[in-house]
């Protein structure tokens, strides 16, 4: 029967359901995994920092994982999805300054409100699984094994540059420094510089020294590892691989008359009789060396010191008035101090080849320093030698030698391996992976556990005496652990004498480097984690999070899980996320990145008080695959809600008896079937490949279906209900107090979280048979909308005769289709019939798969009822034999005839 539109303004109470179930779930402890489950999916999103408050890319994020564990766990898998709090860090330190209170007060205030929020939104974690990094149960492990990385040799103390406030006489961390203004001075007007956020001085650079990870002992296999990483994007793979920076080359010593010997490092050894001048780091001890006599030069490092790196200028530099020697034509080279050569990459000093280096020709340029060519392109390069002018352009690729003695017509690569024995040089890797600076000169974060003995030195917190709790926060202009003085001096372990804790913290990201180990076993008192759980369940199977982590966390998990195998408290578990996916960034209406500044933010708590949780998660997940950027529409905000009340409603009107069913129509029930079937199987392979959006548009097609089957005619009720609840449960894992509320009026026992999955297995020749019916409907369509018909009474379908089939499958395997056709006795008969269609066939670049004249006819009759519905028309369906000549001529297989009266 049809519903009228006051029925069907009938739906669901977001605000009467969405508690109700989420009670349900819990009182049910639906989403608890036992800890003797074995190997379960582990299903992660990157745990938020507590900031206070969800934006919509938190949402996005949680709704991903939380669709897909949901899915999983309804496939019967058992499944781990966890939450915690990512706590330690500068912006609590920041909001307490500002607020007058404590860091810890407001994170846990801030934790509060976001796992509030979470549940309202309906995400199904394990909360007995709940980590915070902040809590001593959580950091006494990062000390921990801060020790046991120290006892395998991975902990080192070393000189490092930092930011310095002079006024506040403190270490200022990269996030609080911000861009100033200088003050004007006598012959100058000042300038933008950079400044201490609190109190607007300008900062100072300073050597200090500071407490490392080396994490350089694993470069080789981090890099190496990346090519097994099948399961993540290629373009966080190739961001790590860039950040390793392996580069394989030689070193070779100029002679720097007064100042001996100078190493360098260089992948392009081939060059080396084309270096015009030598280049050393601002920060390169022979630099210094030579600043202690010169004062442009040194005025020139105190003012490179102050730069931000971002900020370099390839052309800046300084001739410090020495010359080097080049080892390959004896000639004396000027030596000048630049700081586009980095200090830390590489040995900090290089020697120039302006002629085949972009850097060093547009720094020649503007210093007016010769410029030589020695490498020429080859016979076979993409470019003539006569074309290359390094005088205007550097000339990078491999190529011949000139202008290099006795080396003329070499080839690079053979110049590249000679040189090295030539002139006294060894071969090395180099990496531009640094080793991980873990010190941090503020309060809210893990306190290193080490003490200094002004006789024994730096001396490790024994284990019993773990976690170094923080103390009470003071506020201070200085670091609040280092005005701790009651906390700070302590006796030493070793020798009972006087001695002062280390006031620094650990790094935010030591925290995040092994968290997901840790919610194996949240409440292990005597270890981080279960080691054999912890085994038996890693890798995470599926790791959600921004890009903006695809370098630092990532590499620091990988880096931690590595050492964690090797010292044995993981067992060949050598990588944390078998597959990643980086959610896309959510855009307002503006096609901005939301953010506070524009002001162009969408509230989740708004969304989720005027619509209901399960619209802003159909939103989302319907908007765009999960790796794409979203934007944000209020109309389509207003779809995903009418569509959960369209598909309530139906099921509402089923349960309720409003729905006339019977027996009639078994064609139109049986096309229902194969759709539901095929539904199922098509959502289901959707929801594998994380393609939310396409399996969110297969229910919609379903439903839409389904409310056309139930006007079309008397509906079976088998069919119908099998319908409705397939569809609930493709939508359930996206929408799930919408899908548990069907589930309830249905009548069926349980849980909808806790159901089973629909059967997915399509019926055969679904998709062939789909498409045939697809191309039909459009068209008789387009007949309708080219001539012009305004009635249509009838539309008759022909399919094609059995020889046209024939013709496909031979032309399918002939590399001329015409000849392999009329040499076909079977064929042969049907003269020029068969000739002509074989011509037509022979221009087609491919050849769609078809179903036989029979199966063709069953599915056109299936499906005769939508057109019948769409055109008020009544449909007949002809075999070959039964259409007069004229029509059966124009079938196709694949492609009925079609002929429409009016």
């Amino acid at each position: 029967m049809t519903t009228t539109g006051e029925e069907r303004e009938r739906g669901f109470d977001h605000t009467a359901i969405e508690p109700r179930w989420q009670a349900a779930w819990e009182d049910a402890d639906v989403f608890r995994i036992d800890d003797d489950a074995e190997d379960p999916e582990y299903v992660l999103a990157m745990f938020p920092y507590t900031s206070g408050s969800l934006h919509m890319g938190h949402v996005r994020n949680y709704t991903i994982t939380d669709a897909f564990a949901r899915f999983e766990r309804m496939r019967g898998e058992s499944v781990l999805h966890p939450m915690g709090w990512d706590s330690f860090g500068l912006p609590a330190e920041n909001a307490a300054e500002e607020r007058d209170t404590n860091p810890r007060d407001w994170t846990m205030q801030c934790i509060d409100s976001m796992k509030e929020q979470l549940t309202e939104m309906g995400f199904g974690y394990d909360w007995e699984r709940e980590i915070a990094t902040c809590e001593p149960e959580y950091y006494r492990w990062n000390q921990w094994l801060f020790k046991r990385f120290r006892e395998e040799g991975l902990v080192e103390r070393q000189g490092a540059e930092l930011n310095w406030c002079p006024s506040c006489e403190t270490v200022l961390a990269d996030e609080q420094v911000e861009e100033g203004e200088a003050p004007e001075e006598p012959h100058g007007d000042g300038g933008a510089v950079e400044v201490c956020w609190r109190c607007d001085t300008p900062i100072e650079h300073r050597e200090m020294d500071q407490w490392f990870f080396t994490i350089t002992d694993y470069a080789e296999e981090l890099l190496e590892a990346l090519d097994e990483l099948d399961g993540w994007p290629n373009n966080v793979r190739e961001m790590q691989r860039n950040w390793i920076g392996k580069q394989e080359g030689a070193s070779v010593a100029f002679e720097i008359p007064g100042y001996g010997e100078v190493d360098i490092f260089t992948t392009r050894l081939d060059t080396i009789y084309g270096a015009t001048y030598f280049s050393l780091a601002p920060g390169h001890p022979v630099a210094q060396e030579i600043a202690e006599d010169d004062e442009d030069v040194a005025e020139y490092i105190h003012e490179a010191e102050q730069a931000d790196e971002d900020d370099l200028d390839v052309t800046s530099g300084v001739f410090t008035g020495e010359y080097a020697v080049n080892p390959a034509t004896g000639e004396e080279i000027p030596v000048y101090v630049a700081d586009y050569v980095l200090t830390d990459v590489g040995t900090g000093a290089l020697y120039a080849v302006p002629a085949h280096d972009d850097r060093d020709h547009e720094f020649a340029q503007y210093h007016d320093i010769d410029i030589v060519q020695v490498v020429e392109p080859t016979e076979d390069a993409d470019v003539d030698p006569e074309d290359v002018d390094v005088q205007e352009e550097a000339y990078t690729e491999d190529g011949l030698l000139v202008n290099s003695g006795e080396y003329d017509g070499l080839h690079s690569e053979e110049a590249r391996e000679q040189f090295v024995e030539v002139f006294d040089g060894e071969h090395r890797t180099e990496y531009n992976l640094r080793d991980w600076g873990i010190s941090r000169q503020r309060y809210w974060g893990t306190p290193i556990p080490m003490i200094h003995c002004d006789d024994c030195g730096y001396v490790e917190v024994p284990d019993e005496d773990l976690p170094v709790e923080l103390p009470e926060f003071v506020h201070t202009t200085g670091n609040p652990l280092d005005a701790a003085e009651e906390w700070k001096h302590v006796d030493c372990p070793d020798c009972g004498g006087d001695a002062v804790r280390e006031t620094d913290t650990m790094d935010t990201f030591v925290d995040s480097s092994w968290y997901f180990l840790r919610y194996t076993s949240p409440d292990l008192e005597d270890a981080p984690f279960d080691a054999e759980r912890a085994t038996d369940w890693m890798p995470v199977d599926q790791y959600v999070g921004g890009i903006e982590h695809a370098v630092m966390h990532l590499l620091y998990a990988r880096f931690f899980t590595k050492v964690l195998d090797d010292t044995d408290l993981l067992e060949g578990v050598r990588e944390p996320f078998t597959n990643l996916t980086n959610q896309g960034m959510v855009l307002g209406e503006d096609g901005h990145k939301m953010s506070k500044s524009r002001g162009n933010g969408v509230s989740p708590q708004r969304i989720i008080e005027e619509y209901g949780a399960d619209t802003a998660r159909l939103f989302i997940m319907e908007a765009a695959q999960p790796e794409k950027e979203l934007a944000w529409s209020a109309e389509e905000v207003q779809s995903a809600h009418s569509f959960l009340q369209n598909v309530y409603r139906l099921a509402e009107e089923y349960a309720e008896g409003e729905v006339e069913t019977g027996d009639a129509g078994a064609d139109i029930a049986d096309y229902v079937a194969r759709e539901i079937d095929a539904t199922a199987a098509r959502a289901t392979e959707e929801y594998e490949q994380f393609r939310f959006n396409h399996a969110l548009q297969a229910v919609r097609e379903l439903v839409s279906l389904l409310r056309r089957y139930e006007d079309a005619t008397t509906p079976d009720a088998e069919v119908l209900e099998r319908g409705i609840t397939t569809a609930a449960k493709l939508l359930a894992p996206v929408a799930p107090h919408v899908g548990e509320e069907i589930w309830d009026r249905l009548d069926r026992d349980g849980l909808m979280a806790d159901a089973d999955w629909p059967s997915a297995e399509a019926p055969e020749d679904y998709a062939v048979a789909r498409r045939l019916v697809e191309n039909t409907r459009e068209d008789v369509r387009d007949i309708v909308d080219t001539v012009g018909i305004e009635d249509p009474q009838t539309v008759t379908l022909a399919v094609a005769p059995e020889w046209k089939h024939r013709v496909v499958d031979v032309a399918r395997e002939a590399d001329n289709v015409v000849p392999a056709v009329m040499q076909n006795e079977e064929l042969q008969r049907y003269g020029e019939a068969a000739a002509d269609f074989a011509k037509d066939l022979a221009g087609r670049a491919q050849y769609d798969e078809t179903l036989s004249p029979e199966g063709e006819r069953a599915a056109l009759e299936r499906a005769a009822w939508l057109v019948e519905r769409e055109f008020d028309a009544e449909v007949v369906v002809l075999s070959a034999d039964e259409a007069d000549d004229g029509l059966a001529k124009k079938a196709e297989p694949g492609r009925p005839a079609i002929d429409i009266e009016s």
